[in-house]
């Protein structure tokens, strides 16, 4: 057995990600990982296939250059403003590396400071910052980095405190190096305004991501403000709306220094070439994933009627999943009970969401089978 001194106490003691399970049994409905219901485009298809040939033994692209210029027509921006990465769960870490200074550099006794806004400016620099609940990957990213973490919750109803309250409440950090927003919020499926967004944005001193992986679900976006402010970064992703999960795409949109810094510390060819050609070919076709977008929208809502219909509390959603609240009985049971009728959902064991179930939004198809199961469920119990 190796001695664990050689592991960092950092890492010993480090929390990791959890992953949404990846189901080895046959035939379960799986509305538990936010993946999109439908396949790539045929064309999609078709440019991978196309490219398994000689070309797999050479290095990709370094910078995804054709694909940042794609990108930079579709935002009307410059591909300088662009960079693009091993999935955009990559580029959060990157930016965490890039925009903040570990915070074991601190003296003791700034370490032990909840009040992060009281810290003194030249220690701000050290904070990483974001709202809770929201992507549990950010937590992560802090503590791997070694970072302070300044967790603010949102208000019950999951929305954004206004400015008043964040100043008020003196537990918001405007100087932060790095605020993580998930905007439309994961896990409650809550939408934001760009208006409140921008607000926020031009508030804060240090870089702001706006995390917008399920935007396309939404009504509004806010990657108009990253191209306003010199400090924010909006983050998007292939991976939910563009079924290309196995792939791994993402991308920053942002202000050319930002982005410069950013690929300062990437790795060498970090988006491997048939991912490329993918979101490439993908860009190629964005009428046929609009046309998923609707219907997933239409899914979810027949969903939340449905199960609001069986007594279940259902969160208005901006995204291609609900956050829900179950009757009778807990998440958790209904979790357990809901897989024995083969159909997979989320439950996170965290005390703003424990009472809630997550349920991505599947075919058709698949939502009436969930309400089925349900049914069954309210029979038996």
């Amino acid at each position: 057995m190796p001695n664990p001194k050689l592991i960092r106490p950092l890492v010993r003691e480090l929390h990791p990600y959890v992953y949404g399970e990846q189901p080895k049994i046959k035939g379960l409905i799986k509305l538990n990982t936010n993946e999109s219901p439908y396949p790539p485009a045929p064309k999609v298809l078709a440019a991978v296939r196309a490219a398994v040939d000689g070309r797999l033994r050479l290095y990709p692209n370094p910078t995804a250059q054709v694909l940042r210029e794609k990108l930079a027509k579709l935002h009307r921006c410059h591909a300088d403003n662009i960079i693009v990465g091993n999935g955009s769960d990559e580029l959060l870490a990157l930016a965490t590396r890039c925009f903040v200074e570990p915070a074991n550099v601190l003296p003791a006794s700034l370490r032990k400071i909840k009040l992060h806004s009281e810290l003194p400016a030249r220690c701000r620099q050290h904070v990483v910052q974001y709202f809770h609940p929201s992507y549990s990957l950010y937590p992560v990213l802090a503590d791997i980095h070694g970072a302070a973490r300044n967790t603010v919750p949102l208000k019950s109803d999951f929305s954004l405190p206004s400015m008043a309250e964040l100043k008020r409440g003196r537990i918001w950090n405007f100087r932060a190096a790095l605020t993580f927003v998930t905007t439309p919020n994961a896990p409650s499926g809550r939408g934001y305004s760009t208006r409140e967004l921008d607000a926020l944005c031009k508030a804060q001193r240090g870089v702001v991501v706006l995390d917008e992986a399920y935007v396309d679900f939404a009504g509004e976006n806010a990657l108009k403000l990253a191209l306003k402010y010199p400090h924010v970064l909006v983050a998007r992703t292939f991976s939910k709306a563009y079924s290309l999960c196995f792939q791994r795409v993402g991308y920053f949109v942002g202000h050319r220094d930002l982005i410069a810094a950013l690929h300062k510390i990437r790795d060498s060819y970090n988006v491997n070439g048939l991912g490329q050609i993918a979101a490439e070919a993908t860009l190629d076709d964005l009428p046929y994933y609009r046309a998923n977008f609707k219907k997933i929208n239409a899914t979810r809502e027949w969903l939340s009627r449905e199960l609001t219909k069986l007594g279940f509390r259902v969160l208005p959603s901006r995204t291609n999943f609900i956050l829900v609240r179950p009757p009778r009985f807990s998440a958790q049971a209904w979790l357990q009970s809901l897989r024995v009728q083969k159909v997979l959902v989320r439950w996170f064991d965290r005390p703003e969401v424990k009472d809630y179930l997550r349920i991505t939004i599947g075919t058709a198809a698949e939502a009436e089978a969930l309400v089925n199961a349900v049914r069954k469920i309210l029979v038996w119990r």
